[in-house]
């Protein structure tokens, strides 16, 4: 297929994975003009250059392929190399992010009905908002990236480096260091249906990063301060959650999605209630 020139709004990126093919990785969501979803993957985001690297919130041009190896139908392969970064706002312009987010799109209030939707026709990107956030849970988890993956990915990139020294080799290794735990929502949506949904958004992982260094390494600290955040204050705001699934269990889990990312803008005013999607 031929490459298209998009220009996409970012609203997603998720915290790096380890990957034995492409090494360390981002999964970046967004919409078009249209509203419509997109998902750009492969992107090894860290490895931009700076000119390159785009925050969430704000617009980009890129050519991507319609990716045909991934049956969701949001899946575009990027050509990172023709990215271009329209200017980065320099503060949260709340009512314009809800003006491009919304546009053209059904805010799920029923999981079973977006879990059905993807069994169906493959959508793998949604908006939704629950009627009750119940809980925000940190569970422990490997403490290390899988050490088979990061072998091959050495290995890989002495290969790829033969005219670089050991130091510089070992810059260019360099991965992100693995969030020690899983965070989760526990959710209730319109029909009362009850779910614990992860959570695998950049800013989770870089909010407990920061925590830690805070908290000089106390991780009872630093979660507390990442509860105190994603729940005490989320909850407070106009939350909604922007779901995705992965190509391996979209069609064999029984909820497929996780969320990538978290929208929380202020409560509408009264008289923006019924406008916000008369778009």
């Amino acid at each position: 297929m031929m490459p298209e020139r998009k220009r996409i709004y970012i609203v997603v990126k998720t915290y790096p994975t380890i990957s034995k093919e492409y090494s360390e990785l981002v999964c970046t969501a967004g919409v078009l003009e249209d509203g419509s979803w997109i998902r750009l993957y492969p992107v090894p985001f860290r490895k931009l250059d700076i000119d390159h690297k785009y925050p969430k919130y704000t617009w980009i041009e890129i050519e991507a392929t319609r990716n045909t190896n991934d049956f969701r139908p949001e899946t575009y392969r990027p050509n990172l190399s023709t990215i271009s970064v329209e200017s980065r706002p320099t503060k949260a312009d709340w009512d314009e992010r809800r003006r491009i987010i919304f546009k053209n799109k059904k805010v799920y209030t029923n999981l079973q009905e977006l879990i059905d939707k993807a069994k169906s026709d493959g959508t793998s990107l949604a908006i939704f908002k629950p009627t009750k956030v119940l809980d925000f849970i940190a569970e422990e988890v490997e403490r290390d990236w899988d050490q088979n993956k990061l072998a091959i990915l050495k290995g890989l990139s002495q290969q790829l480096n033969l005219f670089q020294t050991p130091e510089e080799i070992a810059e260019e290794f360099k991965v992100v260091p693995k969030v020690p735990y899983k965070f989760s929502y526990k959710l209730e949506d319109d029909a009362g249906k009850q779910s614990t949904m992860m959570i695998e958004d950049w800013e989770i992982g870089m909010l407990y990063f920061n925590c830690l260094k805070t908290a000089k390494g106390d991780e009872g600290v630093a979660i507390s301060k990442v509860k105190e955040k994603y729940f005490d204050y989320f909850i407070t705001r106009d939350l909604h959650f922007f779901l995705g699934t992965t190509k391996q269990f979209h069609n064999v889990a029984p909820n497929p999605f996780i969320i990538v990312g978290a929208f929380y803008p202020p409560m509408p005013l009264p008289n923006q209630q019924m406008s916000l999607f008369d778009i």
